[in-house]
C-alpha cells in the first residue's frame, strides 16, 4: 500500500458526482436489460449482454485505478550509486543504437553503459568500442531478453540497473531525476513514462495548427500507471526504468518463461514487498510503430504475455500482492478480453440485419429512456476520469484497430505455445491487407447488411421498423469506425519517411557557392536532411550545393549538401522562401546532431505541444477542475536572431518569434542564459531583412519549460538607448561568446 507521504490528488467532487451517477444509471440500466431477452433468440441475446457486463465491470477498474493519481516530486540523487545501463539489442541497425547510446553515454550521473547484443554482431562490437561502452554478447537467446538482461547482471556489478530498449533515448537527467528514490530501501524499481519522439506515427495524433499531439498510449502513461501508483502497482514497462539489482537477486533475476518479462518482474518484485515508483516526468524518447504491422505485432505479443503471466503466476490468488494490486494487475490483464466484446458490438448489428433476430425486445421509448442516459455518461465518465487524456473518438478508432489482435492474444491463456510472426517495417500492401482484414470485414459485414435489412423489412417485415432504424445507425456507426482506420493506414503507410524530420526550431547559416551568406531559421530537422528559411536569392535551383553552419548548444556544427527543393515566397518573384537540404557532416558533428535531437522534450517544448484537452468539466469548471495549461510557445513562428553587448562584438545565437523586434512582446528563445535587464542589440534574420535594434530581457517561467533538457526563455523589454536600424547583415558563423551563459540545457 502506498506511504502517506506520497503527495496525490483525487477526482475532484464534481467528478465524484458524476462517477456515481453513472453507476447508478449503468446498474438501473444492466437490472432492466435482464428483463429484455428475445426468447426466440436466448444465445445471441444472452452474448450481447454480457458483452455490456463486461464493459461496466472492466469501467469499474478503470475509475478505481484512476481515482487518485500520485504527484511526485523527484528526491536529489545521492552520490556515490553505481549504475549499470543496459541496452539490449537483437535485429536494430547500427544508427538506431547509435542514437541510444550516446543519449545513454551522456547522461550526467556517473554509470557504465552497456551495450547487450544478442545479435552477435561485429558492427556492433565496433559501434559499442567507438562509444567507449562495454559490448556484452552470449551464445544463444535463450529466455530472449529477459535472458540477455539476465546474462548482464552475471557480468556487471553496479547497485542500479538503468534499462533501455535499443530504440529509447534517454534524457541528459534521467539518473538524476530517478535515482533520488533510492534512498528508501524498500523501493524496488522506478518507472518512467515510454514517450516517443516520432510523432507522425501509427499510435499518434498529431494536430499540428492546434499544438495537440495525443498518443494511443497517452492515456496509460500520464493517467493509469499514476493510479496504479498510488496503490504500489505500478508495472515495470520494460525499458526507461531504474531496477535495485539485489530486489532483482531476490526474484532469481528477470522473471522468464513468458514474452513480457517486464510484467511478470514487476508481479514478482511486488509479492517480495518491494515498493514501485512511477515518476511521470518524461525523460526518455523512443521510436513509435511507424506503421500497422508492427503496432499489431507489439499488441498481440503484449497479450500474449500478459495470457502467460496469469497462467503462471495467477493474479487473484497470488501470494504477497495486496488486493489493491491484484485488482491493478487483473485491470491490465482484462484489457486484451476488450477485443472479444468489441467484436459482438462491431458484428451484432450485421446478424440483426441479415437474420431478423434481436438480441431484446422493447418498446422505443422505454429502450431510449434506458439506453441514451448509460451510453452518454459512459462517455462523459470515461473523459472526466481520464483527465482529458482519455480522446474518446481516438480511442474508439484504436479499439476498432486492435480488436482482432487482442482476441486473438488472449488464445495465448489456453494455447500458451502459440505464436505471431509480425512482417518487417516497410511491408507490401499485400501484407498490409493482411493486418486491416478484421477492418475490412467489419465494413463489409456492416455496410451490406443496411440494404438488406432495408430488403428483408420491405418484404416480410420480420424486423420492426425501429430496430431496423437503430440497427442501422449502429451498423453505419462501426462501418465509419472501420473506414477510418483503413484510411489512416493507408495514409501512415504512404507518408512513412525513412528518417523523422524533427519540428524544432534552430538558428543556422548557408554559404552558397557564389559565396553568399546567409542567415536563417531551420523547423524541419533531421540527422541528414532540413528545411531552411532565409532571404535567399532567385538564382538558387534545385542541385545547388551549399555549405552551412548549425547553430547548436555549445557551438556550430559544419555541414555540406545540396539543395532538394524550393518554395517561393507568394507574391514575390526575387526572392526564395524556403530550401530544402540533404546534408552531411563529420562524425563529431553526426554525434553532437544526434543527442541534441534525440533523448530529449525539445519539439514538444519549444512548440508549446500537448497531449491533454480540456473536458466538458474543466471547460465549465475551470476554477477546481484543471485542463491543459496554456503555454505561450504554442504556435509561435521563430526567426533566427544574434545578440551583443556591443554592436560590433561577438554574438549569441537565438530565436525570436516572428513579430520581430518592432513589438515589445516578442519571445527570444536560446540554448543558453543570457544577460537580463542589460542593453543587447539584437539582429534579426527574417525572410526578406534584417531589423537591429536595442533590447532588455526578461527572464520567463514558462508551464512544461523546466528541467535540464528545456530552453531559455526571454520577454522583449524597452531599452534605454535605441540604435539605428542596419539591413543585409552578413557576419561569420560563430564568434566568441562574450556572454556569462549557462551550461547547455539540451
Amino acid at each position: 500500500m502506498n506511504t502517506p507521504t506520497v503527495p496525490s490528488s483525487t477526482l475532484e467532487l464534481p467528478r465524484r458526482i458524476l462517477v456515481f451517477g453513472f453507476i447508478a444509471v449503468s446498474v438501473w440500466y444492466l437490472v432492466w436489460r435482464l428483463g429484455t431477452f428475445n426468447p426466440d433468440a436466448p444465445f445471441f441475446s444472452w452474448l450481447v449482454y454480457g458483452a455490456e457486463v463486461f464493459g461496466f465491470a472492466t469501467a469499474l477498474l478503470h475509475v478505481f485505478m484512476c481515482w487518485r493519481l500520485t504527484d511526485r516530486t523527484a528526491p536529489p540523487a545521492p552520490a556515490g550509486l553505481s549504475v549499470d545501463v543496459f541496452v539490449p539489442t537483437y535485429n536494430e541497425s547500427v544508427e538506431l543504437v547509435r542514437k541510444t547510446l550516446l543519449a545513454a553515454r551522456a547522461m550526467d550521473y556517473p554509470h557504465t553503459t552497456w551495450l547487450l547484443d544478442d545479435g552477435r554482431r561485429e558492427e556492433m562490437r565496433a559501434l559499442a568500442r567507438q562509444l567507449g561502452c562495454e559490448y556484452l554478447a552470449r551464445a544463444d537467446n535463450a529466455h530472449a531478453k529477459a535472458g540477455n538482461l539476465n546474462h548482464a547482471l552475471a557480468h556487471s556489478r553496479g547497485e542500479l540497473v538503468a534499462i533501455f530498449d535499443a530504440d529509447h533515448a534517454p534524457r541528459r537527467d534521467f539518473l538524476t531525476r530517478t535515482l533520488g528514490y533510492f534512498s528508501d530501501p524498500k523501493v524496488g524499481f522506478v518507472q518512467t513514462p515510454q514517450d516517443f519522439y516520432n510523432l507522425d506515427s501509427f499510435q499518434h495524433r498529431w494536430r499540428g495548427a492546434g499544438r495537440t499531439v495525443w498518443t494511443e498510449q497517452s492515456l496509460f502513461f500520464r493517467v493509469i500507471q499514476r493510479g496504479k501508483d498510488y496503490w504500489n502497482a505500478a508495472f515495470f514497462c520494460g525499458s526507461c526504468a531504474v531496477v535495485r539489482r539485489s530486489a532483482l537477486d531476490e526474484i532469481g533475476g528477470f522473471a522468464t518463461g513468458t514474452v513480457t518479462e517486464d510484467l511478470h518482474t514487476s508481479m514478482r518484485l511486488h509479492a517480495k514487498g518491494n515498493t514501485s515508483v512511477y515518476h511521470a516526468e518524461p525523460l526518455a524518447f523512443g521510436l513509435a510503430p511507424e506503421s500497422i504491422e508492427p503496432f499489431i505485432g507489439q499488441r498481440v505479443r503484449w497479450g500474449q504475455g500478459a495470457m502467460h503471466v496469469w497462467r503462471m503466476e495467477g493474479i487473484l490468488r497470488h501470494r504477497g500482492l495486496s488486493w489493491a494490486q491484484k485488482l491493478n494487475y487483473l485491470a491490465s490483464v482484462l484489457t486484451y478480453f476488450d477485443g472479444w466484446q468489441k467484436a459482438v458490438f462491431y458484428f451484432a448489428p450485421a446478424v440483426v440485419l441479415i437474420s431478423g433476430l434481436l438480441p431484446l425486445i422493447t418498446s422505443t421509448p422505454d429502450f431510449l429512456l434506458h439506453f441514451l442516459p448509460y451510453y452518454a455518461l459512459t462517455f462523459w465518465v470515461f473523459e472526466e476520469v481520464g483527465r482529458g487524456y482519455g480522446r474518446s473518438l481516438f480511442i474508439e478508432q484504436y479499439n476498432m484497430a486492435r480488436f482482432a489482435a487482442f482476441a486473438w492474444a488472449t488464445l495465448a491463456w489456453v494455447f500458451p505455445r502459440m505464436k505471431f510472426r509480425v512482417t518487417a517495417k516497410g511491408a507490401l500492401a499485400s501484407r498490409v491487407l493482411r493486418f486491416t482484414a478484421p477492418q475490412w470485414a467489419v465494413l463489409g459485414l456492416n455496410g451490406l447488411a443496411v440494404p438488406i435489412g432495408v430488403v428483408l423489412y420491405l418484404g416480410s417485415s420480420s424486423l420492426p421498423l425501429d430496430g431496423l432504424i437503430a440497427n442501422s445507425v449502429w451498423a453505419l456507426v462501426n462501418a465509419a469506425l472501420a473506414l477510418a482506420v483503413i484510411l489512416f493506414t493507408a495514409v501512415t503507410q504512404r507518408n512513412a519517411r525513412s528518417r523523422y524530420r524533427f519540428p524544432v526550431p534552430l538558428a543556422a547559416e548557408v554559404t552558397l557557392t557564389d559565396g553568399t551568406r546567409v542567415r536563417g531559421t531551420i523547423d524541419d530537422l533531421s540527422d541528414t536532411g532540413m528545411r531552411f528559411y532565409g532571404n535567399l536569392p532567385a538564382s538558387l535551383v534545385r542541385g545547388s550545393k551549399l555549405t552551412g553552419h548549425l547553430m547548436l548548444p555549445g557551438g556550430p556544427v559544419a555541414f555540406w549538401g545540396e539543395v532538394r527543393g524550393l518554395v517561393a515566397l507568394a507574391g514575390s518573384d526575387d526572392i526564395a522562401k524556403a530550401l530544402g537540404c540533404q546534408f552531411s557532416t563529420s562524425t563529431e558533428g553526426r554525434h553532437r546532431l544526434e543527442e541534441f535531437l534525440f533523448g530529449s522534450d525539445l519539439q514538444w517544448t519549444m512548440n508549446g505541444y500537448t497531449d491533454q484537452v480540456p473536458t466538458p468539466m474543466s471547460r465549465f469548471f475551470g476554477k477546481t477542475i484543471p485542463g491543459p495549461v496554456f503555454n505561450p510557445l504554442a504556435s509561435v513562428r521563430w526567426n533566427a536572431a544574434e545578440l551583443r553587448l556591443q554592436a560590433d562584438g561577438p554574438a549569441e545565437s537565438a530565436l525570436l518569434s516572428a513579430g520581430g523586434v518592432e513589438d515589445d512582446a516578442t519571445l527570444v528563445l536560446s540554448h543558453t542564459a543570457l544577460p537580463e535587464h542589460r542593453d543587447l542589440i539584437v539582429d534579426v534574420f527574417r525572410r526578406t531583412d534584417t531589423p537591429r535594434k536595442t533590447v532588455q530581457l526578461q527572464r520567463l517561467t514558462l508551464p512544461g519549460v523546466v528541467g535540464a533538457s528545456t530552453v531559455f526563455v526571454y520577454r522583449l523589454a524597452p531599452a534605454t538607448v535605441p540604435v539605428p536600424a542596419a539591413v543585409a547583415l552578413h557576419r561569420p558563423a560563430a564568434a566568441p561568446s562574450r556572454f556569462d551563459a549557462a551550461a547547455s540545457t539540451y
